[in-house]
């Protein structure tokens, strides 16, 4: 899948930001340093996560509003509390939705992928959680 000189794309992010042209940034990064072989598990892996992470973001902040309104029936007055019960696990098991712990998170590792490669984390011991 090649993407042409005159190929424009629509798909942005809340942020406004062109998240297929950074993807094909970071394959063309990654291409001169291994195999398309070997990056295309790399890309699925990041695209994957991405997914997750947003679906992911998406439930909590759904939790966060139920539980911030008083009107609702899971209303928790105390802020430290709502901020608890939004990181329960099983919110969003029960919702089929992938729970990632804080250092897994896409906003996390795409802020640790822009500082330098000696503040970069142990992918593995990462991931190995998620």
């Amino acid at each position: 899948m090649k993407k042409g000189k005159g190929s424009k794309t629509k798909s942005t992010t809340d942020s406004g930001l062109n998240f297929e042209a950074q993807l094909w940034a970071a394959a063309d990064k990654m291409g001169g340093h291994m195999d398309a072989s070997e990056y295309k598990h790399v890309v699925l892996g990041l695209i994957f996560l991405k997914y997750i992470s947003d679906a992911f973001e998406e439930k909590r902040e759904q939790l966060l509003f139920g539980f911030s309104n008083p009107k609702s029936d899971y209303y928790i007055k105390d802020e430290k509390q709502r901020e608890a019960a939004a990181n329960e696990r099983d919110e969003y098991l029960a919702a089929n939705v992938f729970w990632l712990p804080p250092e897994a998170r896409w906003h996390t590792i795409n802020a640790k992928a822009k500082s330098n490669s000696r503040n970069r984390p142990n992918w593995r011991r990462r991931f190995g959680r998620v």
